[in-house]
């Protein structure tokens, strides 16, 4: 079927008070994994490649990003293809030749005025382009001096009425917010704060996003979506999964050679893990 928009899954998801799951994809048996995943349960997923991972293929966007459409054409789900994490402006204009219906623009790095700054000018002109953009707002530098931290560093949390203006000044069509998950954790030990994302919620008028979802617990995810949350990003519960797999397959058969033998453990694990992550969020909304 033809790209789904992450906008459009994104407003449904919300209305319905429930989240979409967006899943990192790195290889194209990650591409398989999340919709073999998606379509063992039945709804819709959003695939995202990330700017790390454009620079994994050599900076390449295209062949990753041609192999995502093309399997996402033939799903039997509804897929949408997000750019995530872009910081180049170069990269970002890449997205809607290569059939991206949505970005997240990170300049989040940036000092508050900056980043907004930066995310009203990228915002401007992925809406001129028909994008669907999300951006991400961490903790600003006290009076003393202090750097932003990262959304994602250990403590950045997400003022509420900071959150409002800006995305009032940037214009985004969702947000991404510090409330304690952080990226690449491989252990489900992270405890949000769900106080702070119920203040977020009624503060922001956008969705919200919670990135570094791999390392939340379902009980988490699950509180996270009530409070609020409308996209539930992971990726490294992903890669956990198919090199636990893979390091399985190898010790067990050591005299494995053909890379189609391991890989294709690793790439029925993901899918498993796909459908299992879907599965919390499709409990929530029922």
């Amino acid at each position: 079927m033809p790209l789904a928009s992450t906008g459009e899954l994104v407003t449904a998801a919300s209305a319905a008070r429930r989240a979409v799951a967006a899943f990192n994809v790195i290889t194209l048996e990650h591409i398989e994994a999340v919709i073999a995943g998606a379509e063992s349960a039945g709804t819709s997923v959003v695939l995202q490649v990330s700017e790390n991972a454009v620079k994994f293929r050599y900076g390449r966007l295209l062949p990753l990003a041609r192999a995502a459409v093309a399997a996402a054409e033939r799903a039997t789900v509804p897929v949408a293809l997000h750019l995530d994490h872009v910081q180049s402006d170069d990269l970002l204009r890449q997205a809607p030749g290569a059939g991206f219906g949505s970005v997240m623009y990170d300049a989040a790095r940036l000092p508050y005025a900056d980043n907004l700054s930066a995310t009203r000018a990228a915002a401007d002109w992925a809406h001129a382009q028909g994008l669907w953009i999300e951006a991400e707002l961490g903790q600003v530098g006290g009076k003393d001096g202090r750097p932003p931290l990262d959304a994602h560093a250990p403590g950045a949390r997400t003022d509420p009425d900071q959150a409002r203006d800006f995305v009032a000044g940037t214009g985004v069509d969702a947000l991404a917010v510090a409330i304690g998950s952080v990226h690449a954790m491989t252990t489900r030990t992270a405890r949000l704060d769900h106080g702070l994302l119920k203040r977020l919620s009624a503060a922001v008028a956008v969705p919200l996003v919670l990135h570094g979802s791999s390392g939340v617990p379902d009980e988490g995810l699950v509180e996270a979506v009530v409070g609020g949350i409308v996209k539930v990003n992971v990726g490294t519960a992903l890669n956990v999964a198919m090199t636990g797999a893979i390091r399985g397959f190898l010790a067990a058969h050591p005299e494995a050679v053909d890379s189609r033998k391991y890989l294709s453990v690793g790439r029925e694990a993901m899918a498993q893990e796909v459908r299992r992550i879907i599965g919390v969020l499709t409990r929530i909304s029922g």
